[in-house]
């Protein structure tokens, strides 16, 4: 990273620390019976039942009995979670062990779009490579569904550095999605766009 005059990182979850696959739910949802599930789902537009839970204004159980009417009678919730679920995948250990080294050098923060159902498999796939909690790895972390805020929105970038008396322009916000970075990039952020094709390690 040729600019390295930052304090501080703010990193995404979901395809820059946590391996996803979007198409694995998708898929999932399309074996239920849900054969038109990418057009009330995609990363980048997600019509309000996604937005309201990524949020935390409506619970889990709202959010699976409001998608049960489109799947076939008697599907289980049980089956709703996991379909909802495939796309979290494997958390490397490299990339934790990046995050313990950068914090001996920076302030380092977690800031993710995700819900409580998410929440849960990521932390189950974490378990898989430590014994450490996700708190452990940052400053602090935030949580779409905990904040009541989500990205791209300015307002929450604008609440982290205000929490935490970031100076934006000493400050790097890592994204996989350029949504994000450009909302970011609004309030003054220094940002990357990770692709699918760069290896995070090797930014630092």
């Amino acid at each position: 990273m040729e600019n390295r005059s930052f304090s501080a990182i703010i990193f995404d979850l979901g395809g820059v620390l946590i391996n996803l696959d979007y198409q694995l739910t998708i898929d999932a949802f399309k074996d239920l019976g849900l054969t038109n599930f990418e057009e009330i789902y995609t990363q980048a537009n997600q019509n309000n039942l996604f937005d309201a839970y990524e949020t935390g204004n409506i619970s889990s159980q709202h959010f699976i009995n409001s998608l049960l009417p489109f799947l076939p009678i008697g599907t289980s919730a049980n089956k709703v979670v996991h379909a909802w679920n495939a796309m979290i995948l494997d958390f490397p250990k490299e990339r934790l062990d990046l995050l313990d080294q950068l914090r001996k050098k920076y302030k380092v923060f977690l800031l993710s779009n995700t819900n409580d159902i998410h929440l849960q498999a990521v932390n189950r796939s974490l378990q898989k490579v430590t014994a450490r909690n996700l708190d452990s790895y940052f400053d602090k972390v935030y949580l779409s569904h905990e904040i009541k805020l989500r990205k791209p929105n300015t307002d929450i970038f604008e609440f982290v550095c205000h929490e935490q008396n970031l100076v934006p322009k000493q400050t790097l916000f890592i994204d996989d999605t350029f949504g994000h970075i450009t909302g970011a990039q609004t309030i003054g952020l220094n940002t990357h766009h990770l692709l699918k094709v760069e290896n995070i390690l090797e930014l630092f």
